[in-house]
């Protein structure tokens, strides 16, 4: 069938409905002229008289009516699928992929979706936790997580979070044994563990300031993890010290599992911020999302 019979058909059925061409070209926006002249175009198209047109009256022939009967399911069945088109539009459901590092989904993301999630049953989210930096248009991710000294300038960015410090963490027994550093310079002569990056596979150089002073160091040690947990856990254990995110270890320190060494030299870093494609069109899902972490 051609387009323009499916048309023309449906205007036939709009006539047959209302009995009128008046009122049917009034409906369908056009003029009584046009919408008869289609008509006739169709019936001659299909060799068949469609309706019997008197005075006062349109009324569907027998070929007429066998093919309302024909058409009228099918058109409805239609307009329902695109009803339900234009709700999935605006309703929010669907899936949003996320790839975040271990601590900005432990100590940003997750705690905002959790609460908010259970209002939306019809999304699905799936946080895939990784150190490293992906591309998420290559690898269909529909957004990342950053610092934002580490975004990309073609990319929108949406602050999620404060910022936020590292801080150098010890056990006491560890401490009681070997002086604790007055300096970050001190680190070189003590047991560190050490934070392999993802993205370049090298060994993460810590980062110390005081009074507008910048320290980088090299630490060495017997332990290499590339996820904060697995260190804090070395270092209540007493294999040295580890440079982790301030927010991860506030219950070790609290109850002296861990003591904080270096505290004058720890500088803040800009925190999270949510960053997808500028050209993507966002799903309402999507959006639900974005304001659930917006700062």
């Amino acid at each position: 069938m051609k387009r323009e019979d499916l048309n023309d058909m449906l205007w036939f059925l709009a006539v047959a409905e209302e009995r009128s061409f008046t009122k049917a070209a009034a409906k369908l926006g056009t003029s009584q002229s046009t919408i008869s002249h289609t008509i006739k175009k169709l019936e001659a198209r299909m060799g068949l008289r469609l309706l019997t047109r008197t005075t006062r009256s349109v009324v569907p022939t027998e070929a007429g009516e066998r093919l309302i009967r024909s058409l009228a399911p099918r058109i409805e069945e239609l307009e329902t699928e695109i009803d339900e088109l234009m709700e999935i539009r605006d309703k929010p459901t669907g899936s949003v992929r996320i790839t975040l590092s271990d601590h900005a989904l432990e100590s940003v993301v997750w705690p905002k979706l959790r609460s908010i999630l259970k209002q939306y049953p019809d999304i699905k989210v799936e946080l895939n936790s990784d150190n490293g930096f992906r591309n998420i248009v290559e690898e269909k991710f529909d957004a990342g997580v950053r610092l934002g000294e580490s975004l990309d300038k073609d990319m929108i960015a949406v602050r999620i979070g404060p910022d936020w410090r590292l801080v150098a963490v010890a056990s006491p027994d560890y401490l009681a044994k070997r002086a604790a550093p007055e300096t970050p310079r001190d680190l070189v002569g003590h047991d560190c563990i050490n934070h392999r990056q993802a993205r370049a596979g090298g060994l993460y150089v810590w980062e110390f300031e005081k009074d507008s002073g910048e320290v980088r160091v090299r630490v060495d040690g017997q332990l290499t993890f590339n996820t904060s947990y697995a260190m804090i856990d070395a270092a209540v254990s007493g294999y040295g010290i580890a440079y982790v995110p301030e927010s991860l270890v506030g219950d070790e320190l609290a109850s002296g599992e861990l003591v904080q060494v270096l505290d004058d030299w720890s500088p803040m870093f800009p925190g999270y911020y949510l960053y997808y494609p500028s050209r993507r069109q966002n799903s309402p899902a999507f959006r639900v999302i974005v304001e659930a972490l917006r700062v």
